[in-house]
């Protein structure tokens, strides 16, 4: 059955970009905040009619809406809530601002790069796991993004620098009345499987019976998005979750450089198959750590972003090698905000709950198709990973006309 993005909701889409633009600095060419004023919507429509402007305070709060809230609503939040803090690149990526990545560095560059007035942080953790050389360079100057970029590269012309992107929740998360519930054992043998996104509330009845390892942060700082996602990847069985917390807690989170220690740990613990619940810019230091979890073995499970079949692919969703992941509704039809393109290989459900408390986003698909990779794979092992795809493939039902169709992949896949 042909798949089609209902062409009523352009017009209500189109009007509310332009209206949110309007009053949108030229600089960051996106759209406008999400917060705080009533739930409001445009007649005939489930789209918001206001965009909301009240205080940002946890990676909850960038996901509210009857619609998952696109990446650009997100990005214009955390810029008008944090603008000390949160930049964008020449593209409109948020960034961290005054940060910076490094690759391969000498002794003598770092000289060069301290010299103008750049400090390293921290050295990457991920540099003896995944075979990577990178640095995190912090501006000590205060000058602008742009501006402390090049110096950087005008005082190291060969050396490789980008910057510290933020990747971003790829679902809305945290809706008024909305609780997860037990859910009945699928009754499965018990496995291992990783997550890379926020914080997991243990104490969720969803959650009950697994046992949860936690990786980036001294206490549990849970949120309603991360704790969804991780529902649907245990399915209620006593399984063992690798959790890699990028927020801690705060509003301001997902850096690339963290991103990559996840990543880095779920080698290092031998988590074969790892679903990635963020969408964001490609970065080349990500890029490489995720072409070397899949060297090793390991199988990365993505949602592919809420941003509309005719945004640009997002990352890590889009690197060769991961499996990207769309949503679909309660009757099997596309999510309309979904993105498409060669990307996406499976559909899930993307709609969790009923009603107004529902969740949705590609973000609640991704970790169903982690859970039956996971199933397929116990450890790292590149033979068995290059085949899991395969055979996911082979289970999935297809909704498109053709054996595989930008919007749904290879098919659908159930719980």
């Amino acid at each position: 059955m042909p798949l089609h993005r209902p062409p009523a909701m352009l017009v209500p889409l189109l009007a509310i970009a332009l209206a949110v633009a309007g009053a949108t600095p030229a600089r960051a060419q996106i759209l406008g905040p999400v917060q705080g004023l009533p739930n409001l919507q445009v007649p005939g429509t489930n789209l918001p009619a206001v965009v909301p402007t009240s205080p940002l305070r946890s990676v909850d709060d960038l996901l509210r809406g009857p619609l998952a809230i696109t990446r650009k609503l997100q990005i214009e939040t955390l810029l008008r809530r944090e603008p000390r803090r949160v930049d964008v690149d020449p593209h409109g990526a948020p960034v961290l601002r005054g940060e910076f990545l490094a690759m391969g560095l000498s002794a003598a560059q770092r000289d060069a790069v301290q010299a103008l007035g750049f400090v390293v942080d921290r050295e990457a953790s991920a540099d003896a796991t995944l075979g990577l050389d990178f640095v995190v360079l912090h501006d000590t100057r205060g000058r602008s993004t742009a501006r402390a970029l090049r110096a950087l590269q005008q005082a190291v012309p060969g050396a490789a620098f980008t910057y510290q992107h933020l990747y971003l929740p790829a679902g809305q998360g945290d809706v008024a009345g909305a609780t997860s519930t037990a859910t009945p054992s699928s009754g499965a043998p018990a496995q291992r499987v990783g997550l890379i996104d926020g914080g997991v509330d243990p104490t969720d009845p969803a959650l009950a019976r697994a046992r949860i390892e936690r990786h980036g942060c001294k206490t549990a700082n849970p949120s309603r998005h991360d704790t969804a996602v991780a529902a649907r990847l245990v399915a209620g069985d006593p399984d063992t979750l690798y959790a890699a917390d990028l927020w801690c807690g705060d509003a301001v989170g997902g850096a690339t450089s963290n991103l990559v220690d996840a990543l880095a740990w779920m080698a290092r613990e031998r988590v074969a198959v790892v679903n990635i619940s963020l969408v964001g810019p490609d970065n080349p230091v990500l890029a490489r750590a995720v072409q070397a979890m899949i060297a090793r073995g390991h199988v990365l499970v993505s949602a592919v972003g809420n941003d509309g079949p005719a945004a640009p692919p997002l990352f890590p969703a889009a690197y060769p090698g991961v499996i990207g992941v769309s949503g679909v509704d309660a009757h099997d039809r596309v999510l309309p905000e979904a993105g498409s393109g060669d990307q996406v290989d499976f559909c899930a459900s993307g709609v969790v709950g009923n009603g107004r408390n529902a969740l949705r986003g590609t973000s609640f698909a991704a970790p169903i198709v982690a859970r039956k990779a996971a199933q397929l794979l116990g450890a790292p092992d590149a033979d068995a990973a290059a085949q899991t795809q395969q055979q996911l493939a082979g289970e999935a039902r297809h909704l498109g006309a053709s054996n595989r169709d930008p919007r749904c992949g290879y098919g659908l896949l159930s719980p």
